[in-house]
């Protein structure tokens, strides 16, 4: 009712404050779908401010990250998630993987670098950014890490092996926290495809595996 009564002045820009923050989350989920046909059919600039990454990420055509009073990245919703361009950003917006690593070298073929985390020496083809600096970060998203109790049979597959250390079910997905022979923690989200597969939980020995693409080079 408030939003009619906002819109029947034919405002060119509307701010929403937590519009659906008193909502319960599959009435909430609903209603964002609802909120991006009216602005579409209306074409008024909405202005929304949340606290709800998910919510912001489905409403937006552009997010705006702030840090101490400052912008730090403004981007569609993809390019701040799949390309952050720091260790704020990538870590502030979804959940993220980051490990220390350090640079052995740069040239036409690539960014060479070793991260004990991920297994040593790892060869980035094309990073999304510019690196200067030699120590950096790599960052790797839960939903990018293929999880799996048999060893990867492709030997040009990077992989750690490890243990279950923590294991969540959450119907359309599992999450994992493993913890690898060098004492790191990598988590890992799984889409649950099947209605009966083999169950990985607490205390199985796996292996992470990821294609090189998925990982994140951070110098800042």
């Amino acid at each position: 009712m408030a939003l009619a009564r906002s819109l029947i002045k034919e405002p060119k820009v509307l701010l929403l404050d937590e519009p659906l923050a008193a909502l319960d989350k599959k009435l909430r989920q609903s209603t964002q779908f609802e909120l991006m046909d009216i602005q579409e059919e209306l074409g008024v600039t909405f202005v929304i401010v949340t606290h709800d990454q998910e919510e912001a990420m489905t409403l937006s055509d552009r997010i705006a990250v702030m840090e101490e009073g400052e912008f730090v990245q403004i981007g569609t919703p993809n390019s701040i998630y799949e390309h952050p361009n720091s260790k704020f950003v990538a870590d502030f917006i979804g959940n993220i993987n980051m490990f220390d690593a350090k640079v052995i070298s740069s040239d036409e073929q690539g960014l060479n670098i070793t991260c004990k985390a991920l297994g040593g020496d790892i060869l980035m083809q094309n990073p999304s950014q510019a690196i200067h600096a030699t120590d950096l970060s790599v960052a790797l998203r839960p939903e990018k890490v293929i999880i799996d109790k048999q060893q990867p049979s492709n030997e040009n597959i990077d992989y750690v092996s490890g243990v279950v250390e923590d294991f969540g079910y959450f119907g359309n997905l599992s999450i994992f926290r493993v913890r690898t022979a060098n004492g790191d923690i990598i988590q890992v989200s799984k889409q649950n495809r099947v209605r009966i597969e083999d169950t990985i939980t607490w205390e199985d020995q796996v292996y992470l595996s990821w294609e090189p693409e998925s990982l994140i080079v951070l110098d800042k």
